[in-house]
């Protein structure tokens, strides 16, 4: 549990975290939607790899994150809860907006 809340006291993984809830995505994507560099990305992608928060599937050259199956299935309360509390961050809301509105950059 330390290494959960440990991955998510930081704005840009809520965020990410944010985006995979809704579609998968690779790196390319969320450092555009984002506006953060690849290797901000890329880091704030591994810690929360590591954290177990998100699985990874590789696609030719790609690297394509989501959160993982069992995250969510063992921690639906602390997920309805993110959701609920993320809609109120502006930010949070700007970034869903660029979602909706992004193609996704990397080929699958």
């Amino acid at each position: 549990m330390v290494e959960i809340f440990k991955g998510l006291s930081d704005e840009n993984r809520l965020r990410i975290v944010n985006l995979l809830l809704y579609r998968e995505l690779c790196v390319c994507d969320i450092e555009k939607i984002l506006e953060i560099s690849q290797s901000n990305a890329s880091r704030h992608l591994n810690k929360l790899k590591s954290c177990g928060i998100i699985a990874q599937t590789k696609k030719a050259q790609w690297v394509f994150h989501r959160i993982d199956e069992n995250f969510l299935k063992e921690n639906q309360l602390l997920i309805q809860y993110l959701k609920v509390e993320l809609q109120k961050n502006p930010q949070i809301q700007a970034d869903l907006e660029k979602l909706k509105g992004h193609t996704i950059t990397c080929i699958s």
